[in-house]
């Protein structure tokens, strides 16, 4: 997800700093989470290839598994996957949309 593990006197008030035996030894630094959104589609494009060029059923798989993930709850979330996909704000909507009736009706 684009963690950076630095040194424990560099680390930063919002740094996860790891301790052994009551010493701290290592500091993990997280990224923001709109650079978590980045991380996680270029892990998508490695898997299924340019996600622009994917038919229809597998933009909508990708939409689910990014709305599994929280990648809609990140600010410009949608823009940025509409972005990804080569599609509208519009239908990623509907594909989110599709997918909330989906899992209504089970």
């Amino acid at each position: 997800m684009g963690a950076e593990l630095i040194a424990p006197d560099q680390a930063r008030g919002d740094d996860v700093v790891l301790s052994w035996e009551g010493e701290a030894v290592l500091a993990v630094r997280l990224p923001h989470l709109a650079d978590s959104l980045d991380h996680i589609l270029a892990d998508l494009q490695r898997r299924h290839g340019t996600l622009s060029e994917l038919n229809r059923k597998d933009k909508q798989g990708v939409v689910r598994i990014l709305e599994e993930r929280g990648a809609f709850s990140v600010r410009h979330g949608v823009e940025t996957v509409a972005s990804a996909l080569g599609v509208s704000r519009f239908t990623v909507y509907n594909y989110l949309n599709r997918e909330n009736a989906a899992k209504a009706g089970e």
